[in-house]
């Protein structure tokens, strides 16, 4: 007898319908084909000791089950549950009659127990797409496939469960989520606020400018100056995400195995800070089984490099393409995939080896060869994709001691979108892909082309002497004379200037003191 039951493999971000073949004959030996890899082969005892451990009898028959289509590889454990009703629908034990109306996924523990797989969520949306009725997962996928409207979604807990939905002895419940009310609901609660900040203006000014228009940031300054605890409450300034963000956002978490138990929609902006031993592969993504790196995780988002120089140099240069072009394509023998990766990247670093180069209060014991092989453990064409440089001083104790609390994150936050309302309106107009290629629309100023920058961003003649004056004594290369235009028309965006003016530009400019040719031999 033949039967068919559906699945999905997931690779990358795209998802393909599997379809598992069952047929039984006479003879006694199991072969299973369509390219599977060790979890999938590894089934057939899983799926063995939860037919047993649940009182029905692995059928003693010749049992082939092809995975189809033949030529994708299937990777992971989720084939347990299809494979297990396949086999019991062969033998007459589940009713076939629903089997083609449902999707199924799951891994299945001995008891029978289902176990929670990778991206269900992407596969939630395939199964919408390809107009299946519905579809079944383990209990603790339920939420995060429930976002999909439009699709019956069963989180079922064991094996018997899905064997009486199937054959109809017992009725069960779609999950019905609200997901606009969650959404909304969890947007605006931050762990971190910039209420707590004492001090830093500064800092807070060039961060504010950051979130605006969307720029890199580098952060440089001693030791306890407060790099972290400032860069950690930047996505409370942040624009929030819209729906379509936050699922784009969701689904990468959800391929990655991210995703808690109790989450549908990621409601804020992903804060990715990876240790400074972290790997090329760790950071961009690939493996022997693709999954996305901490880049794509921070994918509409921030990527936080604290002590950046501590990173290792080739590690750092894999950065410089996922900056021009907010996406990483991953090239292997075996398989080749595509992850997003918009993010906004902040790093921190200390000025020198031992931390206190240009520190009033502490005694730099590090000599200029030094702190130039430190500077240079970051590339120049790196340093260039990084908008705005931002020095920072330790707080004196006078500030510190101030019990009046600093600006609040909301107040800035208003600012920022105020902001990007007016970047919105002035890229809507702008057809998909404009200034070349396919890619997506413009967003905020950040991603700016050449062309748009003479459109949007063009100085007068007065900024323009200025520029120039800089681009001279700073030694400036064409990128940098770019990232400091954007910059400006952020700081006009703010100031709810139509022209980008001097003082914009002036500000800009003093964004760029890591462009310094004698950076290493002078005092922050």
């Amino acid at each position: 007898m033949l039967v068919k039951t559906y699945c999905a493999a997931v690779n990358g971000l795209d998802v393909n319908t599997v379809t598992c073949e069952v047929s039984m004959s006479r003879g006694v030996q199991f072969h299973l084909t369509g390219l599977a890899d060790a979890a999938v082969r590894e089934s057939f005892d899983r799926i063995k000791a939860a037919l047993v451990n649940n009182g029905y009898k692995m059928p003693t028959m010749d049992i082939t089950v092809n995975l189809s289509p033949a030529d994708i590889k299937k990777e992971g454990s989720g084939y347990d549950l299809p494979v297990a009703i396949g086999l019991l629908a062969a033998n007459g034990k589940v009713t076939d009659e629903r089997l083609e109306k449902y999707m199924l996924v799951g891994e299945l523990g001995l008891d029978g127990h289902l176990q929670p797989i990778r991206g269900a969520l992407p596969i939630a949306i395939k199964a919408r797409k390809e107009k299946f009725k519905g579809l079944i997962v383990p209990r603790q996928n339920v939420r995060e496939a429930a976002v999909v409207n439009q699709l019956e979604v069963y989180g079922m807990e064991t094996l018997l469960d899905v064997i009486q939905f199937l054959n109809g002895t017992t009725t069960y419940q779609p999950e019905n989520i609200d997901t606009r009310k969650e959404f909304f609901a969890q947007q605006d609660h931050f762990e971190y606020d910039f209420s707590d900040v004492k001090g830093q203006e500064s800092v807070k000014r060039a961060l504010e400018v950051a979130a605006a228009g969307g720029h890199n940031l580098i952060m440089i300054g001693p030791p306890g100056s407060g790099k972290s605890m400032l860069a950690k409450r930047l996505p409370s300034i942040l624009p929030p995400l819209s729906l379509a963000e936050s699922l784009e956002t969701t689904q990468i978490h959800s391929v990655a195995g991210k995703l808690s138990r109790d989450t549908s929609l990621i409601s804020q902006r992903p804060f990715r800070a990876p240790h400074h031993t972290i790997s090329q592969v760790a950071l961009v993504g690939g493996g022997n089984n693709p999954q996305p790196g901490e880049i794509s995780l921070a994918h509409n988002g921030v990527l936080f490099l604290d002590e950046m120089p501590e990173l290792s140099r080739s590690v750092l240069e894999v950065l410089r393409q996922p900056l021009e072009d907010r996406k990483i394509s991953i090239s292997r023998a075996k398989y080749s995939v595509e992850y997003p990766c918009s993010f906004m990247l902040v790093a921190s670093m200390n000025p020198c080896p031992c931390g206190y180069y240009g520190d009033p209060t502490h005694h730099c014991v590090c000599t200029p060869g030094q702190i130039q092989r430190y500077m240079n453990k970051i590339s120049g064409p790196l340093l260039d994709r990084i908008d705005i440089h931002c020095e920072i001083q330790a707080v004196p104790f006078k500030q510190l001691s101030e019990m009046q609390p600093g600006e609040p994150s909301a107040t800035i936050r208003e600012r920022v979108i105020k902001a990007r309302q007016i970047q919105t309106e002035r890229f809507s107009s702008l057809p998909l892909g404009e200034g070349g290629g396919r890619g997506p629309r413009i967003h905020c100023n950040a991603q700016m082309t050449e062309k748009m920058l003479h459109q949007f961003a063009e100085p007068d003649e007065q900024s323009l002497d200025m520029l120039r004056m800089a681009m001279e004594r700073l030694k400036l290369s064409a990128r940098a004379y770019s990232r400091i235009l954007k910059v400006a028309r952020t700081i006009a965006d703010l100031a709810g200037s139509e022209k980008v003016e001097s003082v914009h530009i002036a500000e800009a400019i003093g964004y760029r003191n890591l462009d310094r040719g004698d950076w290493a031999e002078r005092g922050i």
